[in-house]
């Protein structure tokens, strides 16, 4: 009795150690470093809180470069690591060689989209969630002049700027928004030194909000505005923490949320490729708030903010995506 009841436990063992075998999570990160305190940090979040809960270790790479993400993704398609996850808009082209070559592998890819049966696309509303953002800008801004900066100029980019725009509007239709991108290269998302800079010259010319959609580069106008006791708004991570009572809220995209659920649905036989399109009704984004932004929020702001997430939820609001013909509203 006792060697069947060993004998048991042995197989169960190996079961569970085939199953966990079954899976080998890849991560390619976006260029702007794994731990930008923003878009990749936050799907790095979600890859630890997946090993956190079921004990399976993942791989991951970080490029330097925008040519790197295509051969990252085949080596770990070749070596049999399943699912493997592409962290960026700029690996939707290797994705679609690779997606192809291995049919077999489970792939993500965040923000942009692939149209293959084994690649399961996650693309966010960001300007629902900016254009809460912009709302807040707007009434805690006492100059009527908010600012923006963007990392990469590319369209999804655009987006994040123009919902920030039409919430700033219509809480204030005489608000002045300032705008700048910071480069046009992969390098965009990691100079917080040229963020600053640029930051520093919106403020010089009335700014007192300025939000920053930048990775990396972030962080330069998180601390130039902290510095020049400015707000600002952070992105994709709650960076409320960095500079408690300087950054208003930040505008937070669930990557976490992606990368795990994509982790745990292949563990447990239940991915599913396709397009999702997360905004704020299925609580893919949302503007942070907790005890670092609390003293910076007042109860007029706070209906102000229910009040347009409940209106742009239900329809009565329609948030104009830049992406959709590449220009925004005034």
């Amino acid at each position: 009795m006792k060697k069947s009841v060993l004998t048991l436990f042995a197989l169960a063992a190996m079961s569970a150690s085939a199953l966990a075998a079954d899976i080998k999570p890849a991560i390619v990160y976006g260029t702007g470093g794994k731990f930008d305190k923003s878009f990749n940090e936050a799907a790095y979040n979600g890859a630890e809180k997946f090993k956190k809960e079921t004990g399976i270790g993942y791989r991951d790479f970080e490029p330097s470069g925008d040519t790197q993400g295509e051969q990252a993704l085949r080596n770990f398609a070749s070596k049999g690591f399943n699912p493997v996850i592409a962290v960026s808009f700029a690996w939707s082209s290797a994705l679609q060689k690779v997606g192809a070559e291995f049919p077999k592998t489970q792939f993500v890819l965040i923000d942009d989209q692939v149209d293959l049966p084994n690649v399961r696309s996650v693309m966010y509303k960001e300007n629902e969630g900016s254009y809460l953002a912009g709302v807040m800008a707007a009434m805690a801004s006492k100059t009527g002049k908010i600012g923006f900066i963007g990392g990469m100029d590319i369209p999804l980019i655009r987006k994040f700027e123009c919902g920030y725009e039409q919430g700033a509007r219509a809480a204030n239709p005489k608000i002045e928004v300032f705008q700048n991108m910071t480069g046009t290269t992969g390098a965009a998302w990691n100079d917080p030194v040229r963020g600053g800079e640029l930051t520093k010259n919106q403020i010089d010319q009335g700014a007192d909000v300025v939000y920053a959609a930048a990775g990396a580069t972030g962080l330069g106008v998180l601390q130039t505005a902290a510095d020049n006791k400015k707000l600002s708004i952070g992105v994709d991570s709650n960076q409320n923490y960095l500079h408690p009572g300087s950054v208003l809220t930040s505008v937070v995209k669930r990557v976490d949320l992606a990368v795990y659920t994509a982790f745990m649905d292949s563990k447990n036989g239940k991915f599913t490729p396709g397009a999702q399109h997360l905004g704020l009704k299925e609580d893919g984004v949302a503007v942070a708030m907790d005890d670092n932004n609390k003293p910076l929020i007042t109860a007029e702001m706070m209906t102000a903010v229910d009040k347009a997430k409940a209106d742009v939820i239900s329809g009565k609001v329609s948030v104009h995506d830049y992406t959709s013909d590449n220009t925004c509203p005034k």
